[in-house]
């Protein structure tokens, strides 16, 4: 999403891993996360996808820890000892991992640079705004997500889409190796989630970045994702490559509709069509338009 105009620094190494196992969430004493296991691994984008309910962004919280879960082992790798996700205390974990959550507010009174520069906390001492390493790093952010130019603008003059990019420049001003996300595309409109997909995919491609992504739209996780997590009812039923996890019998069986899949001769990407009553009655059924 960068213009291009400036080379833009490559941030610290970042190589980190979260592998969980056993999650188990419950909500008023009821299950709605089942034993899920996943892993998140530098450099590759992990989409988690699946019907409304199916647990997701629960899973995701979990994995961010806004969400307690019953039972679950959280293991951070780093390049050195592996760490217990759960023991460590919240600063020591943000520092580790950072999540773009749904339904942000607008802020008021506050420029971009105020509000990515919260992205900071972490690496500043306890009752201290020292962080000697937050200017580059909040320079980094703003150019990464093509937002130097609007630095000084109030949040309040914001597109959605530019302040959805402002959220994300916060995230990474963190400088994590785990990055969440939420269903960052929601809301934005045709450019501005094309733009933030691309900047996902850089993110994983050009710094080493492991991101985990809830996504609705089956085809926007095919062109991002190396890997793909189908849940259904709370338990992830298939784990893999989008060409093996999404399958047309498989997403058929799990959203109850049906799904054809097919390949996009231009791009040679996945790419799903749900079938209703009204394509069937009108005979609308041809997957090479």
């Amino acid at each position: 999403m960068s213009s291009g105009d400036e080379a833009i620094e490559t941030p610290r190494a970042r190589g980190h891993e979260l592998s969980a196992q056993d999650v188990t969430v419950a909500y008023d004493g009821t299950d709605v996360v089942h034993q899920a296991a996943i892993t998140l691994r530098p450099g590759d984008v992990t989409a988690l996808v699946g019907p409304n309910g199916s647990g997701k962004s629960t899973l995701l919280r979990t994995l961010a820890r806004l969400q307690r879960p019953r039972t679950a082992t959280l293991t951070l790798h780093d390049g050195s000892e592996p760490a217990d996700g759960l023991a460590l205390t919240a600063r020591e974990f943000s520092r580790r991992v950072a999540l773009l959550t749904q339904g942000r507010p607008t802020p008021s009174g506050l420029t971009v640079r105020d509000i990515v520069e919260f992205g900071r906390y972490p690496h500043r001492a306890r009752w201290s705004r020292v962080d000697p390493g937050g200017p580059d790093a909040i320079r980094r952010a703003l150019a990464m997500t093509d937002l130097a130019g609007l630095a000084d603008r109030g949040a309040e003059h914001l597109s959605g889409g530019q302040l959805q990019r402002v959220w994300l420049a916060g995230c990474l001003a963190q400088e994590t190796g785990v990055l969440l996300l939420d269903e960052p595309t929601t809301y934005l409109d045709l450019r501005y989630q094309v733009e933030l997909l691309d900047l996902i995919r850089d993110l994983a491609d050009e710094h080493g970045i492991a991101v985990g992504v809830v996504l609705h739209d089956l085809d926007q996780a095919a062109a991002v994702a190396d890997r793909i997590a189908l849940l259904r009812a709370g338990r992830i039923i298939a784990d893999g490559r989008p060409e093996d996890v999404l399958t047309a019998d498989r997403l058929t069986d799990t959203y109850g509709i049906r799904i054809d899949v097919d390949t996009d001769p231009l791009t040679g990407r996945l790419r799903t069509r749900a079938i209703g009553r009204h394509h069937a009655r009108t005979g609308r059924l041809s997957t090479t338009s």
